[in-house]
């Protein structure tokens, strides 16, 4: 709606060269683009248009000057022997007013009276600006997002497209997409979210779709990476994720220096820095644990909160999937699956085997 009061305006402002200069300078600041190349941009606009619109042949020319806030507009005339266009023909005997040399095939340059553009060449304009807006506005969003690709942006939800929500991240939109939303966050107008920058999609007809999610286990990594120093740093390592977004997700991390507990640096104290990545995922759950290269210690970390009475593991060469055989005592059993099973889910996507799990009385069962 404002984008079509701005060409509105635009159009009356043809008779009005001041207020004309002073709403294209209005546009430029609103979209945020350099104001000398929308004025050089207009320029060439605004003489495209008067050439289709009038069906000129000989060049035309415009030039907005900016100190003195006026428009200037030349159109190359063709001398003819008999005008049947006043708009770019001109008879011999005013020619040779001009020019005494002046022959009919020959073009002399007049200035056009602001007047003659009227309502059409406006309208071609309009069409012409918007083409060099949107020009303008995928340069600079490819620029923005050129160094944050698969990084985390701070937006602001500005409105929902269908399905997708639309998101403001600096100067340019996001699209949040359905399949990249968290079914549980409410995306409210106006809420602040983090978000994984996952694509930047330059073939869109409606020009660059920068693509972000909420729920890809990335966005869980960039925000340690945020909150804790250590793993900005290095000091402190995540070696694997697992995550079932707006749920639960666990994280394992690795100390590079023995004096700093990698666990307690992520935790923060009474839980600061995790309490901030809770609130900011809307209150899901994570299990931050000790990583280690002793399958079966990390396959016992990765159930918990649970307690387990011991860890098999069956890794044959002509089997592809590695299969941890647990045992847990029978009060542990629910804890140790999860609700609708997730704990367990998450403890084999973050350790990468196939757990078994089964209570000491179903062992007994068995035996």
């Amino acid at each position: 709606m404002a984008i079509r009061r701005s060409f509105f305006v635009l159009r009356l402002c043809f008779r009005m060269d001041r207020d004309f200069l002073v709403h294209l300078k209005t546009m430029a600041q609103e979209r945020d683009l350099p104001v000398d190349e929308l004025i050089s941009e207009a320029e060439v606009a605004l003489a495209a248009a008067y050439k289709k619109h009038v069906g000129a042949t000989g060049e035309v020319t415009v030039r907005i000057d900016t100190d003195q806030a006026k428009l200037t507009a030349i159109c190359e005339k063709e001398v003819v022997g008999v005008v049947t266009n006043h708009f770019f023909q001109m008879g011999i005997e005013e020619a040779r007013k001009r020019n005494s040399a002046a022959v009919i095939g020959d073009f002399v340059p007049m200035e056009i009276p602001l007047d003659a553009f009227g309502r059409i060449a406006a309208s071609t304009f309009k069409q012409v600006l918007q083409q060099k807006l949107r020009e303008a506005e995928r340069k600079r969003t490819l620029e923005e997002f050129e160094d944050r690709l698969h990084d985390v942006v701070t937006a602001t939800v500005s409105r929902r497209d269908g399905r997708d929500v639309i998101l403001t991240a600096g100067r340019s939109e996001c699209v949040l997409p359905k399949k990249e939303q968290v079914p549980t966050e409410p995306y409210r107008i106006n809420d602040r979210l983090r978000c994984y920058v996952l694509d930047v999609d330059d073939e869109s007809r409606r020009g660059p779709r920068v693509v972000v999610s909420r729920t890809h286990p990335q966005l869980l990594v960039k925000l340690f990476e945020v909150e804790v120093p250590e793993i900005a740093a290095g000091t402190v390592e995540i070696r694997d994720v697992a995550r079932e977004a707006g749920q639960r997700s666990k994280i394992s991390v690795l100390s590079n220096d023995e004096r700093i507990d990698p666990v307690g640096a992520c935790v923060g104290q009474r839980g600061a820095r995790v309490q901030q990545i809770v609130n900011e995922l809307y209150d899901e759950k994570i299990d931050i644990i000790l990583f280690t290269t002793s399958p079966v210690e990390y396959v016992t970390a990765a159930l918990s909160p649970a307690k387990i009475t011991s860890v098999s593991l069956e890794n044959r060469e002509d089997e592809i999937t590695k299969t941890a055989r647990v045992v847990v005592p029978d009060s542990q059993l629910s804890l140790a699956i999860g609700k609708g099973g997730i704990n367990v889910r998450l403890a084999a996507k973050l350790t990468g085997w196939k757990i078994d799990i089964r209570s000491e009385a179903q062992l007994a069962e068995g035996a």
